[in-house]
């Protein structure tokens, strides 16, 4: 009889990896590294999922990396934007192809005015001109319609996001700066070529970071299917469990699993962050229940705060001359110990986020 883990286990499990029961002395680039894709569709995100987890982290360490080329932005896992290190995003860009293959095809904007277009020379001519001159997609519009004028230029500029790897260059994603998305090719910023991608060590990498995981859960962070084959393969190289729904779950046979009883302090999530959207069942750290609240409509991901390892609210920053506001919202209600444990930790996050001014921590509950 193999062994089982509970919800609790499985969560526990998954938050110690991700350095959210313990705050880890990583270097910035090191723990970009582990953790194998840090959401970045807002640009400050990344910042704050590596402030919740790592001690002494300053914003400067991973601008500089930024600046320096070792993390870059790029379009990745589910067809979004990730912070990793620039020699994972030539392994994962190739990889996560598929993705972006069938956002091409089926895309429910541009598709029909893409239909038969020469991909290749697209590709070509693209490459040439950014690699030339890093631009916004925007600013190569009325160039694309000068050289396809039977073609819609907004549907060939998402087109060359695509059919090429292109990175987000400073001053995007620096943190306190601001800028429009302008890009390049991932060769060109990091002068070296692409990797051919090893899935069987992508799912290694993916289990070392967010582990214990299902064949779905590692579709649902990837994007990609028909990962099972992968799985099959490695399976005499991990260990395996059952879940809570009886499904198998994978790991690495050494990877830490502290138990369901493990201490978990309170954390507070970046936007977006990784850990909710690394899995197919999220359970292990949110309830469905709240999912809704945390999840908005058009896509947005509250920052969370962990309680106990789990979802237990959400946390809202605003900042003005006067001042730097946080609104924590609890999904029930918290007792003074927590109440002031919760103070404690959000009000560190607003002296990280907007040192220099007054600040003001307001928690209520649903």
């Amino acid at each position: 009889m193999r062994d089982t883990l509970d919800v609790r286990e499985l969560g526990r499990a998954t938050l110690a990896r991700q350095y959210l029961l313990e705050r880890t002395a990583l270097s910035a680039v090191d723990a970009t590294r582990h953790l194998y894709g840090l959401q970045a569709q807002s640009p400050t995100a990344p910042y704050f999922a590596l402030w919740t987890r790592l001690t002494g982290f300053g914003a400067d360490q991973l601008s500089q990396l930024i600046e320096d080329g070792a993390v870059v932005r790029i379009v990745t896992m589910r067809g979004t934007v990730h912070a990793v290190t620039a020699e994972d995003a030539r392994e994962l860009r190739p990889w996560t192809q598929p993705i972006m293959d069938r956002d091409l095809r089926t895309n429910a904007q541009h598709a029909k005015a893409l239909a038969g277009f020469d991909r290749d020379a697209l590709e070509s001519w693209s490459r040439e001109h950014l690699e030339a001159a890093p631009s916004t997609l925007a600013a190569l519009r009325p160039l694309l319609a000068e050289r396809w004028p039977d073609r819609d230029p907004a549907a060939l500029a998402h087109a060359v996001r695509d059919v090429l790897p292109l990175v987000q260059v400073p001053p995007r994603g620096l943190w306190g700066r601001s800028g429009q998305p302008v890009c390049t090719t991932l060769e060109h910023w990091t002068g070296s070529p692409l990797t051919e991608p090893d899935p069987e060590r992508i799912v290694v990498r993916y289990l070392a970071a967010y582990g214990p995981a299902t064949v779905a859960d590692a579709q649902a962070w990837s994007g990609l299917t028909r990962l099972g084959e992968v799985f099959d393969r490695l399976r005499d190289r991990l260990r395996v469990f059952g879940g809570p729904d009886g499904v198998e779950l994978f790991d690495l046979p050494d990877a830490p699993r502290p138990g369901g009883d493990a201490p978990a302090p309170v954390r507070i999530l970046a936007p977006f962050d990784s850990v909710l959207l690394a899995h197919a069942n999220r359970s292990r750290v949110l309830d469905d229940a709240h999912r809704r609240v945390l999840f908005t409509v058009n896509g947005i991901v509250k920052p969370a705060l962990l309680l106990d390892g789990e979802v237990a609210g959400h946390v809202t920053m605003t900042s003005g001359r006067d001042g730097a506001v946080a609104e924590v919202t609890g999904f029930r209600p918290l007792s003074k110990r927590v109440m002031s444990e919760v103070a404690t930790e959000v009000r560190d996050l607003l002296e990280f986020a907007h040192p220099g001014l007054e600040h003001d921590v307001r928690i209520a509950w649903n």
